[in-house]
């Protein structure tokens, strides 16, 4: 397993609904509203192959600009 931090960028009006999806993801240890450059704040569990899909269906989802995604070393 690897840890990673996912950092989402959203379209204001859509923070609180994406926060919402995030939580029930099966790979999600923690998500919750950050204040400033990014929006919300990511912590999941999984394999190097699911977070690289986590990540791509998190930036697919409607309101959300932009993503970083920052594994563990």
């Amino acid at each position: 397993m690897t840890k990673a931090c996912i950092l989402i960028k959203t379209v204001p009006t859509a923070t609180e609904r994406i926060l919402g999806k995030l939580v029930k993801m099966s790979a999600v240890r923690k998500a919750f509203i950050a204040y400033g450059r990014w929006d919300i704040a990511v912590f999941v569990d999984a394999s190097q192959q699911e977070i690289d899909k986590l990540s791509a269906s998190i930036n697919l989802m409607d309101g959300v600009r932009s993503t970083e995604t920052l594994p563990e070393a």
